[in-house]
């Protein structure tokens, strides 16, 4: 059994409209949620192995926020793949990890994130900024990977998880 991390990059600044969408930050309100979902991890004992993330600028702040403030000890690796993924380019990116990897986590974006886990799961779910879902898969090895092989066995979505706070 492996399972799956699914976290979308928190909230990005629309500040400056000049700037390339690769290169946009987290804003204010991100920089806030990307700590908030590290604790969470850390307050559900959420350890992945490794850290995948996109290499665009907004996705690599919220994975360094995640793994700093969720006490994370996995390393954060960049793949270029995952940024404008589709579906089948994160299939292909999940197929070729090492089977000593249980638990991966991505860092990346929609429309890619939605479709990999409506693939994975064969049920839709919206995931906003800052959302976290956990995909339980029935495989031995990440090659292994095809349609519906998995089970969502959570979804964390940052506006449910502060309104349970207050």
């Amino acid at each position: 059994m492996k399972r799956l991390l699914l976290l979308r990059h928190a909230k990005s600044s629309w500040e400056d409209t000049s700037m390339a969408d690769f290169d946009r930050p987290l804003n204010a309100r991100g920089r806030l949620a990307a700590p908030f979902m590290g604790e969470l991890m850390a307050r559900h004992e959420i350890m992945p192995d490794v850290i995948v993330s996109s290499p665009a600028k907004r996705a690599v702040e919220t994975a360094q926020l995640i793994r700093e403030n969720g006490g994370l000890n996995a390393e954060i690796r960049f793949d270029e793949r995952i940024y404008e993924a589709t579906t089948e380019t994160l299939r292909q990116v999940l197929s070729s990890f090492d089977d000593d990897f249980k638990t991966i986590m991505l860092v990346g974006h929609n429309p890619g994130f939605e479709g990999i886990l409506n693939y994975l799961t064969g049920t839709a779910h919206p995931m906003p900024t800052a959302t976290l879902a956990f995909i339980d898969l029935k495989i031995d090895s990440w090659s292994a990977l095809t349609r519906s092989t998995g089970k969502l066995s959570q979804l964390f979505r940052l506006k449910d998880e502060m309104r349970n706070l207050a």
